[in-house]
């Protein structure tokens, strides 16, 4: 823990600054029921005050896997009152992932629901988790409920610096267990200054908080809108009827996309004959045809940019009509360069690695001090992103390096090698290459070659055998066989070979 400084400026004093300026303004909005500015401190201070007597402090952690709610963004206050750290979990994951997750964060307290309890009752008994509760509803099966830690008499405030950990935000399974970005609140608290300039958030904008919480995108703008005060509207997970009604009724300013979630948003617009009148800024990425039929059924202009939960977010950022198919420039923030294998700059042209450096670049990665050290190699964030800078400064993305290729099935971060190692256990499998391919629905999908001299085989084993071992988004989407993959010299797989001759496409 860092000595406390003048210049201090954490999540925790987000809230008490809201209090004081926006007072009983809406800050936080779920079904019937609204918090203001003042009644979100509040609530924050009583649930900290019961953190506090269960004796979990700074540097502590506590797991979340729940779907989103107002006790979601409570505790991610009360987390940040105390210096404990918050670690959110992916509810898309299976049983055993979710296990692995919990293992490397040696949590003090679990918190899940009613959807996300089936995940955790085969083994979490078996864990030396010694608190556990429920985010809604009533105690059992082993599981107290959060309602009763909120205490009405507070309990001192830790001393938190800027630098401390605020959030450890899972990232890709490239080593089988997700890695976790270490955000601290100088971090976030930059990434909100960030959004609040590039799009002109104030106290009038509403925010959809329709993806999940554990995600940077979520937190990171439902946060950033109670920075700028304004609203956050919650729901528990995306439904399209659901948020066309809610952005008509609370005049929702901004949703946060990744396919499917606007094409199926303005499908049920058209249905419900809503023109989502309030609707003013849509962000983040999607088919160029459904950016341009936001653009031509609404005000609302769409927002892209570069980033990752590594630097809080995003580092580049423009409006898409800007420069159609660009990723935007560098936000005030953030340095960014390109880079060849051997860290040279390349010229403006030229494809690169993309490097950051600036307060949105994460602490590192938790308990992973080796891999840490590496991706920080030089001074700066290795992203394993490949980009092209224009003449004018704006980022065009490129690619994923070999090493780090990354697919993303609707916004979720699924790494090749994990598939691959899950097939490999199927017997008679001797060779498997998975790659994405481009889905009008999704974004991008999942294809795997996989190499096996037995006959009979069909798609749908493979399938369902990556879906009993891992996260069904990480199933394949396509499936081909052949009784031998392209080779190097090395024997290893030649990925673009692959690519070449099976395609890209379904």
């Amino acid at each position: 823990m860092a000595e406390l400084s003048v210049s201090a400026f954490t999540i925790y004093d987000l809230i008490t600054r809201g209090a004081a300026v926006q007072g009983d303004a809406p800050a936080v909005i779920q079904g019937d029921r609204t918090l203001s500015f003042r009644q979100l401190r509040q609530r924050v201070d009583a649930l900290a005050a019961g953190l506090a007597g269960l004796g979990i402090g700074p540097g502590e952690r506590i797991c979340v896997l729940a779907q989103n709610d107002a006790a979601y963004v409570e505790l991610y206050g009360a987390c940040a009152r105390q210096g404990i750290v918050a670690y959110p979990i992916n509810w898309r994951l299976t049983g055993p992932e979710v296990e692995r997750v919990v293992e490397r964060a040696q949590p003090r307290m679990m918190v899940i629901d009613q959807s996300t309890q089936p995940l955790v009752g085969e083994w979490l008994g078996g864990k030396a988790v010694p608190h556990r509760y429920r985010l809604t509803g009533a105690a059992g099966d082993g599981f107290e409920t959060l309602a009763a830690l909120y205490r009405s008499d507070a309990a001192p405030a830790a001393e938190v610096a800027p630098d401390d950990a605020f959030a450890v935000i899972s990232t890709a399974a490239v080593d089988v267990v997700p890695r976790g970005a270490v955000l601290s609140h100088a971090n976030v608290i930059t990434a909100n200054l960030t959004a609040i300039g590039a799009m002109g958030l104030n106290e009038r904008d509403r925010y959809l908080a329709a993806l999940p919480l554990f995600h940077i995108t979520a937190l990171g703008m439902s946060l950033a809108h109670l920075h700028s005060g304004g609203a956050v509207v919650i729901v528990p997970r995306f439904d399209a009827d659901e948020a066309v009604r809610l952005i008509d009724r609370h005049r929702v300013t901004h949703v946060s996309d990744f396919p499917p979630v606007l094409s199926s948003l303005l499908d049920a617009a058209e249905k419900t004959g809503s023109a989502l009148p309030s609707l003013q800024h849509v962000s983040g990425l999607d088919a160029p045809q459904t950016i341009q039929r936001l653009h031509e059924k609404t005000t609302a202009q769409f927002w892209t940019g570069f980033g990752q939960s590594e630097t809080t977010g995003f580092v580049t950022v423009q409006r898409v009509a800007e420069k159609p198919g660009a990723s935007g420039r560098p936000v005030p923030a953030a340095q960014v360069r390109l880079v060849d294998d051997y860290d040279r700059d390349v010229p403006v042209g030229t494809p690169g690695e993309i490097l950051v450096r600036g307060p949105l670049v994460f602490q590192g990665y938790f308990a992973q001090p080796d891999v840490t050290a590496h991706t920080f190699r030089g001074g700066w964030h290795h992203t394993g992103d490949v980009g092209r800078f224009e003449a004018d400064g704006y980022l065009r993305y490129v690619k994923r390096k070999p090493e780090k290729e990354l697919i993303k099935p609707g916004g979720e971060n699924v790494y090749p090698a994990e598939v691959e190692t899950v097939i490999m256990q199927m017997a008679d499998v001797t060779g498997v290459c998975v790659y994405g391919i481009a889905d009008a629905k999704w974004g991008e999908a999942i294809k795997a070659v996989v190499e096996t001299k037995t006959a009979g085989r069909t798609p749908q084993e493979v399938i369902d055998f990556v879906g009993s071992k891992i996260a069904r988004f990480k199933r394949p989407h396509a499936v081909v066989f052949t009784d031998a993959l392209p080779r190097g010299a090395d024997g290893a797989v030649d990925r673009d070979a692959v690519k070449a001759r099976w395609g890209e496409t379904q």
